[in-house]
């Protein structure tokens, strides 16, 4: 069974603000001591940190539940809660963050070190030391802390490879990549051996160097979900060159031309952008019979779809096999990287945008709807914000949340809406009622 995943979908939930406290300075010879509650901590974010040492997702088949800790809560004497660690989750390069309920992307993950937080930690409660007014010198109020944040994200893993090798079964892309690099891909005589994408490294006789990456053969369709290519189309993406290997023997009975015709269809058909990147054509096999005739036929048929102006793309001869013409590859393929920049695989219209902390006029702070036993439901991200931060244990927080309920015009909503005196009114599970 393999073990390269490269698609996981997980949960990650931040931790909770810790609650404030209610307390009061009792020492002695300390009259009338005032409140002394202190705050909440903040709960844990958390955070996702590249780590150039992981190859896959696999560590996301089996654990697909994160969870930070929560702040710790507040002390007498004024004491702040102790804030929660970040909850830090290794991932490998080139891991795409999507939102699962959108399909935003929220993170591009590349290089080294970088990290990203995906769910903030909510912010602690206050204590009743921070309601003390000279109206209420010694409030009985404090606040739950703020709720995590907590959404599902579907994680993509586009390796990072400079070049890419892309073409029909048994062309001979996983011996070409053998025999430049020192991977050692699986190599039989039947198709689809490659059955994960495989990642080595190129030095050239001139010392430069880049990264090639070997993907599973394509066929005709893959790009609808035909074969193992629709998996793997999307490694593709970060390369900035790609090498189009092609049997020239024609030794499976197919026409070299359709072949070419056929794979760029299909990253064409899975993305227009890949069309972007330049592409050399390796003929390889050139060591079986009627490769050189096959060749000739095909330059033919190339030169003939393309208009006078037109750049021809290079085609390099060569043989994995006997390694003849590779060092000319190589270096030509160095020269292309060198000449040729990194290609963005995302536009704005892609990106999730970013989070905006600051009041929105527009936005409703509440709805109203109404359940089948005539309760009235209240919702909203707001009030929900408010009532989940409520001690409902402490009269006078009930009656803070009471009055904020009022400031935001819910009594008036609902009084339009037709409640009348003695209605119930639901919040998530707590229950009133509606007084006129």
């Amino acid at each position: 069974m393999s073990m390269f995943l490269d698609t996981a979908k997980i949960r990650v939930k931040a931790g909770n603000g810790g609650d404030g406290m209610v307390a009061f300075r009792r020492e002695k010879y300390v009259p009338n001591g005032g409140p002394w509650g202190g705050d909440g901590g903040r709960g844990g974010n958390v955070v996702f940190v590249v780590d150039e040492g992981l190859r896959t997702l696999m560590d996301f088949r089996y654990n697909r539940h994160f969870k930070a800790d929560s702040g710790e809560k507040g002390m007498t004497k004024g004491m702040y809660g102790r804030g929660a660690e970040d909850l830090r989750v290794h991932v490998p390069q080139g891991t795409t963050v999507r939102d699962a309920e959108t399909g935003k992307v929220i993170t591009d993950l590349i290089a080294h070190g970088q990290e990203f937080i995906v769910a903030h930690g909510g912010r602690g409660g206050r204590g009743n030391i921070r309601f003390a007014t000279p109206k209420n010198p010694a409030p009985e109020i404090s606040e739950n802390g703020e709720p995590g944040q907590e959404r599902e994200l579907q994680l993509e893993l586009k390796i990072l490879a400079d070049v890419g090798l892309v073409g029909f079964p048994s062309v001979g892309k996983s011996t070409l990549l053998s025999v430049i690099t020192s991977a050692k891909p699986k190599i039989g005589a039947y198709h689809f051996t490659t059955i994960v994408p495989n990642l080595g490294m190129v030095r050239t006789q001139s010392g430069e160097s880049f990264a090639v990456a070997d993907l599973p053969g394509l066929i005709e369709g893959a790009s609808q979900g035909v074969g193992l290519g629709t998996q793997f189309l999307r490694h593709i993406e970060r390369t900035r060159v790609i090498l189009h290997v092609i049997d020239m023997s024609a030794s499976e009975g197919r026409d070299p031309y359709e072949d070419y015709l056929a794979i760029n269809k299909e990253l064409e058909s899975y993305n227009l952008r890949l069309m972007e990147r330049p592409q050399i054509i390796v003929a390889n096999k050139m060591d079986m019979p009627e490769s050189q005739e096959n060749l000739k036929t095909f330059k033919e048929k190339l030169t003939a779809n393309y208009d006078e102006f037109e750049e021809l793309p290079a085609i390099f001869p060569i043989s994995g096999l006997t390694k003849q013409g590779l060092a000319t590859l190589l270096d030509a393929t160095a020269e292309l990287l060198d000449k040729t920049p990194e290609f963005p695989i995302y536009d704005e219209s892609d990106m999730e945008e970013e989070a905006y902390y600051g009041f929105d006029e527009e936005e409703k702070a509440f709805e109203i709807s109404r359940d089948d036993d005539a309760t009235w439901v209240l919702s909203g991200e707001k009030l929900m914000k408010l009532f989940n931060m409520t001690n409902f244990d402490r009269d006078e927080s009930v009656m803070k949340f009471a009055r904020q309920l009022r400031g935001m015009g819910v009594d008036e909503a609902l009084r339009a809406r037709g409640a009348k005196d003695g209605d119930l009114v639901r919040i998530d599970k707590f229950e009133f009622e509606f007084v006129d």
